[in-house]
C-alpha cells in the first residue's frame, strides 16, 4: 500500500507542479474557505457517489485531467463545447473518446446548490482512509480559450516515438523521469484495438509486428484484436490490474508488454524513476 500511495502522490503532484507553476502565486490551500466553506466536501462527496457506483470511471477522469493539463495547463479548457465559429478541444480526435463529463457537470450542479451534509464529510474521510492525501492549493481560474488545433499539437499520440515524447514533455518543463512517472497513469483503464493494430499487423508497412513487443503478448493481443478491429474490442492497459492504481504497470512494461508504442519508449526512464519512488 505504501508503494501504491507514493506512486499516486508523485503522479498527481507532478501535474500540480509542472502545469501550474506560473499561477502558483495566486493559489492557496482552502482558497474558497470564506466564499464556499464546504466546496471541497461537496466535490469529494459527489465524485465519490459516481465512482462508487461505476469504479471504471476513475481512469477516464484521470485521462481527462491529463488531456486538459497538457494543452493549456489545468484550466478546464477541455470542458468547453465547440461553437459554430470554433472547434474546441473536445472536437480533436484524441478527445472524442473522453468520458466522465457528466461527473463534472454533477459536481458543478451540486456546488451551485450548495448541497452538503454529514455524508459529504464522511466521503472526505473515506478518501483519506483509502489513499494518500495532501493539501492541494486551489484557486485556479477557468480557461476561456479552447482550440482543437492546440490539442492536436500538444497531446502525445499513443504511437509517438521517443524523440517526439521527449520534445513534447520538455516543452512542458518535464524530464524523461517525469515521462516515466506520468506514463504510470496507464496502470488503470482500457483502450480499443485501434491504437495497437499497426504494432500487431503492419508495424513497418510490410505486414510485420513490432519487435519490441513480447511474442507471447502479441499472440494474446491477436486473439482479441483482429485486423480492421478499431473500436469494437476493449483491452486492459495493465492486464490483471487495470482497475487498481498500483505499480504493476512498470512490471508489465519491463516485460515488453506495454500496450502502446509510447509505453515502450517511456521505459527508458522508468527504471531510475521507480527506484526513486519505491
Amino acid at each position: 500500500m505504501a508503494i501504491h500511495q507514493k506512486l499516486l502522490s508523485v503522479f498527481v503532484l507532478l501535474f500540480l507542479l509542472a502545469f501550474n507553476l506560473s499561477y502558483a502565486q495566486n493559489l492557496k490551500v482552502r482558497f474558497y474557505h470564506k466564499t464556499c466553506p464546504n466546496l471541497e466536501a461537496i466535490v469529494a462527496a459527489t465524485t465519490n457517489q459516481y465512482i462508487s457506483r461505476a469504479p471504471t470511471l476513475a481512469a477516464p477522469l484521470l485521462r481527462m485531467h491529463f488531456h486538459d493539463c497538457f494543452v493549456r495547463g489545468c484550466d478546464g479548457s477541455v470542458l468547453i463545447n465547440s461553437t459554430a465559429s470554433n472547434q474546441a478541444e473536445k472536437a480533436n480526435t484524441a478527445n472524442l473518446s473522453l468520458r466522465g463529463f457528466h461527473v463534472i457537470d454533477a459536481v458543478k450542479s451540486a456546488v451551485r446548490r450548495k448541497e452538503v451534509s454529514r455524508h459529504c464529510f464522511l466521503c472526505r474521510y473515506l478518501g483519506l482512509h483509502h489513499g494518500a492525501f495532501w493539501q492541494v492549493p486551489t484557486g485556479r481560474r477557468d480557461g476561456r480559450v479552447s482550440l482543437a488545433s492546440e490539442a492536436a499539437r500538444n497531446l502525445p499520440p499513443p504511437f509517438a516515438n521517443i524523440t517526439q515524447l521527449k520534445a513534447m514533455f520538455s516543452g512542458k518543463g518535464l524530464s524523461v523521469k517525469d515521462l516515466a512517472v506520468l506514463s504510470g497513469g496507464h496502470t488503470i483503464g482500457t483502450s480499443h484495438c485501434g491504437p495497437v493494430t499497426n504494432r500487431l499487423y503492419n508495424f513497418t508497412g510490410r505486414g510485420d509486428t513490432d519487435p519490441s513487443l513480447d511474442k507471447n503478448y502479441i499472440a494474446q493481443l491477436k486473439i482479441k484484436c483482429k485486423p480492421g478491429d478499431i473500436t469494437t474490442t476493449i483491452l486492459a492497459m495493465d492486464p490483471g490490474s487495470f482497475k487498481t492504481f498500483d505499480e504493476d504497470y512498470y512490471t508489465v512494461v519491463s516485460k515488453r508488454r506495454g500496450l502502446f508504442q509510447s509505453d515502450h519508449y517511456a521505459k527508458s526512464g522508468i527504471r531510475r524513476q521507480t527506484e526513486t519512488v519505491v
